[in-house]
């Protein structure tokens, strides 16, 4: 086996190491980071909605409280105002979401679906009402991250429209009838607001990323591979031979071989510098034998 073909093997094998170490980590990392970006997305959807509750609540209700008296206007409901407004959203952003899932909605439209039902089940039973919880499923758009935080009756003035539908306002009945949305009690988790965002764009520029970096750091070893085993030839390889050429030469008796340049420093040259220095007194050597 020639020295070039054992420095390769090593070569390879360290470099093999070395991008499998790396394929590893570059891919957890970058798939890391693709979660945490859709996370933040799906936390800035979970924020914005409470801000428009809020802002429902605090800004817009308190200008109908007359019309309210007379006629129940569903744009004062922070849900129906949240809903609505990430309705509009979903017109550019298909595949983003908001719910706020409802075991008994008034409201069938927020009826929860059985994974919803799930989620609020998991908050109705939980030891202590409040939290946060994080989860993938699939769906026929793609994989999907979600958010969900319960929606539990702290407000007794909910009762109102939710206790009996004797309580509630005519009006409410007339357009949601009096076969939802009741029999509420205080302090009950009633449903669970869910965020769904999807995880194929950042997985897919993940999954890009990851290419480019494997492909570059591939490139790399390629370049290197080359100019390593140019060195190798130029420097090593090719000195090397030359003197195993000429030390079998001079094995034979022939002393015709020039000697080696020895200009540089380095340890090719030193053994170069060597090499002459044996064969002159070889020569002498045998020059004292004949006589």
């Amino acid at each position: 086996m020639g020295l070039r073909l054992k420095f390769n093997i090593v070569l390879v094998v360290v470099f093999a190491a070395g991008i499998g170490v790396s394929a590893w980590v570059s891919h957890e990392l970058l798939q890391r980071n693709a979660k945490d970006e859709v996370l933040r997305n799906a936390g800035l959807m979970m924020e914005a909605a409470l801000a428009i509750r809020g802002y429902t609540v605090s800004q817009v209700k308190p200008h109908l409280e007359a019309q309210l008296a007379e006629k129940f206007l569903p744009q004062t409901v922070p849900a129906y105002a949240a809903a609505e407004t990430f309705k509009t959203l979903r017109k550019k952003y298909p595949d983003f979401s908001y719910k706020e899932a409802t075991l008994n909605p008034t409201n069938p439209s927020n009826r929860s679906a059985e994974w919803e039902t799930d989620i609020v089940n998991h908050f109705r039973n939980a030891a202590v009402a409040g939290g946060e919880i994080t989860g993938e499923r699939d769906t026929p758009s793609g994989r999907m991250l979600y958010i969900a935080r319960p929606i539990q009756i702290k407000d007794p003035a909910c009762l109102a429209c939710h206790s009996v539908p004797s309580a509630a306002p005519a009006s409410m009945i007339k357009i949601y009838g009096e076969n939802n949305g009741f029999g509420w009690k205080h302090m009950e988790v009633i449903g669970a607001q869910v965020v769904s965002v999807p995880m194929s764009l950042p997985i897919h520029n993940a999954n890009e990323a990851f290419k480019v970096f494997m492909g570059s750091l591939a490139a790399i070893f390629v370049v290197t591979f080359v100019v390593l085993n140019v060195m190798l030839s130029v420097m090593i390889i090719r000195p090397i031979s030359r003197m195993s050429a000429a030390a079998d030469k001079i094995s034979t008796g022939d002393f015709d071989v020039p000697e080696f340049p020895s200009t540089g420093k380095d340890e090719i040259s030193m053994l170069g510098t060597s090499f002459n220095r044996m064969r002159r007194s070889l020569a002498k050597a045998l020059k004292l034998i004949e006589r």
